[in-house]
């Protein structure tokens, strides 16, 4: 099995679309994804940096929320990691597990990557 790659960074932010601008504008990150909600997603080509909107009626705070690791397949690591991953619901298309490191951060494990299906590299 090939070793797990960090390609997914998340952060709240207060605006995503401020932020998703000054990273295209001033890294030359490219956008590929806005949710309904506000959050912007944007890439590398090999990282995909999630600026997640706050809400206002929402209790969490900016700054860092969770990473991804893209696996080969998530199988293996839904036998290891305790506590077990959590399936993600909904029509997520970056992420299918969250699971919880011992110090209680959040990652997500995808198998197909953290790109929308059909996006390729950008």
């Amino acid at each position: 099995m090939s070793r797990p790659r960090l390609r997914h960074i998340a952060f709240v932010v207060q605006d995503a679309k401020e932020m998703a601008d000054f990273y295209t504008s001033k890294f030359g990150m490219s956008l590929f994804h806005t949710d309904p909600d506000g959050s912007h997603f944007v890439t590398d080509g090999y990282i995909n940096l999630a600026l997640i909107q706050q809400r206002l009626d929402g209790d969490v705070p900016t700054g860092f929320n969770h990473f991804g690791f893209q696996v080969e397949s998530v199988e293996p690591f839904l036998e290891t990691l305790e506590p077990k991953p959590a399936l993600r619901g909904g029509d997520r298309p970056f992420a299918e597990y969250r699971a919880i490191d011992p110090e209680g951060n959040w990652f997500d494990l995808s198998a197909h990557g953290f790109l929308p299906p059909g996006a390729g590299e950008l």
